[in-house]
C-alpha cells in the first residue's frame, strides 16, 4: 500500500457525551497492525509527523503530559493527562477540558481506528472533525511510509 492516496474517510458521527458535551466519532481503518498505529499514537517523534501537538512524553502509560500545539508561531502548551493506556488497544486521554480517546481493533490483518473526541463548545465540531480527518490522512500516509 506504500505511496497510495488515503482513502476517503468514513462518515463521521457527532452526538450528546451525556454530560451536556458533544462527542466527535471518526473510524479509519489502516492496512497496518494495531501495534504500528499505537507507536505513531504514543511515540512523541511520531506524533509530530502526523497530530497537531507533540506530548513531552511517551504516552503509553497513564499520567500527566503536557501537548504542545504545533504549526504555530508561539508554542502553546495544553495540560494533558493520560487516562488509560492499554498497549496496543486503549489510548485515552484530556486535552486541557477535552478527552480524547483512540481505539485500535484488529480486523484482517490490519487496524479499525475510533477516534472520540469529546468537548463541550458546539461552534468547534466543524473545526474538529476537518482537522481530525485532515490527521487522520496524514497517519495513514506516514504509515504507509509516504
Amino acid at each position: 500500500m506504500s505511496g497510495r492516496e488515503p482513502g476517503a474517510p468514513l462518515p463521521a458521527r457527532l452526538g450528546a457525551a451525556g454530560d451536556g458535551r458533544l462527542v466527535l466519532v471518526l473510524q479509519r481503518s489502516f492496512a497496518h497492525p494495531p501495534a504500528a498505529v499505537w507507536a505513531a499514537l504514543v511515540e512523541p517523534g511520531r506524533q509530530a509527523e502526523w497530530a497537531p501537538f507533540r506530548s513531552d512524553r511517551d504516552l503509553a502509560s497513564p499520567g500527566p503530559a503536557t501537548l504542545t500545539m504545533l504549526g504555530g508561531d508561539d508554542d502553546l502548551r495544553h495540560a494533558g493527562d493520560v487516562t488509560v493506556a492499554q498497549p496496543p488497544r486503549l489510548l485515552e486521554h484530556r486535552w486541557d477540558a477535552d478527552l480524547v480517546r483512540w481505539e485500535l481493533d484488529e480486523v484482517d490483518g490490519g487496524t479499525l481506528l475510533t477516534l472520540r473526541h469529546t468537548f463541550g463548545d458546539r461552534p468547534w465540531a466543524p473545526s474538529y472533525g476537518a482537522g481530525w480527518q485532515i490527521c487522520l490522512d496524514t497517519l495513514q500516509l506516514l504509515l504507509d511510509g509516504t
